[in-house]
């Protein structure tokens, strides 16, 4: 089979495990890189506001100067820890010392017909009591239920404990009419999404994504700036409304699959562990 696949990690360190992979780096941050790395600060960037957008500051990069140019059918985006492994293979079975050679490196001919591939999901319900207490009590004050009712623990309850109260909801109302009814509902009525900024799709699908996304997160900033975003919680804000809305998008935009990555831990000298 010959390579369909383009794939490149983003990292905000140098990191010498990332430099033996098969794919291409893209690098965001402010750690000193070499060649191997690509570079996101040059021609037209949005490399000041890598703090608050992490990965997707290389993701905008490689939309408005690199797209067009790569002719590959299918062009995807991983990170430092995270990395797609071939469905073909046992997740279970993966590790530290065999993760690279599970590695995703093509698309087979028989998913010819699909446009997009997102990462298995994720669920968000089943929060400790004691949590729900502690960050949720705005949401349990507005609906008591949530506390006993599982099904009422969804995307949306997640990210006001998580994210900030109501920002998920602010940020929606900024969206285009097309989706903005139907997002909300989403992460209203759902318990599970699609983590991580990670996908693969066809560049014209690319191109659609990147087309609907960025515009809105420029219509957040105007609400929620920069200078008030700190910690965990909300630092990367526009990051975290982003992978919300990719769950959302490529289920409702395109004929998508779902498939297996692999997370890595990393010591706090960067190297794998």
């Amino acid at each position: 089979m010959s390579n369909n696949l383009d794939i490149y990690c983003i990292t905000d360190k140098k990191l010498e495990y990332l430099e033996k992979l098969p794919y291409k780096l893209g690098a965001v941050g402010q750690d000193i890189f070499n060649q191997k790395y690509i570079m996101s600060n040059n021609l037209e960037n949005i490399y000041h506001k890598e703090k608050n957008y992490s990965e997707l500051t290389f993701q905008y990069w490689y939309w408005k100067n690199q797209l067009k140019y790569n002719k590959k059918e299918w062009i995807g985006f991983c990170q430092k820890r995270r990395f797609w492994i071939n469905p073909s293979v046992n997740i279970d079975t993966v590790n530290e010392n065999n993760f690279i050679n599970n590695l995703l490196l093509n698309i087979d001919d028989k998913y010819n017909e699909y446009e997009s591939i997102i990462c298995n999901s994720i669920k968000v319900s089943g929060v400790k009591k004691i949590k729900l207490l502690k960050r949720g009590w705005k949401n349990i004050l507005k609906d008591p239920s949530i506390f006993f009712n599982k099904k009422k623990q969804s995307i949306l309850l997640h990210f006001d404990m998580h994210h900030g109260f109501r920002n998920l909801e602010r940020a929606i109302n900024l969206l285009n009419q097309k989706d903005r009814s139907d997002f909300y509902e989403y992460v209203k009525n759902r318990d599970f999404f699609n983590p991580n900024i990670m996908f693969i799709a066809k560049p014209q699908i690319l191109n659609k994504w990147f087309d609907n996304l960025f515009p809105w997160l420029e219509e957040c900033e105007k609400i929620f700036g920069f200078e008030n975003l700190k910690g965990y919680d909300t630092t990367r804000l526009y990051a975290y409304l982003a992978e919300r809305y990719l769950s959302f998008w490529f289920k409702k935009y395109t004929k998508y699959l779902e498939f297996p990555y692999y997370t890595l831990s990393i010591g706090r000298d960067g190297r794998a562990v």
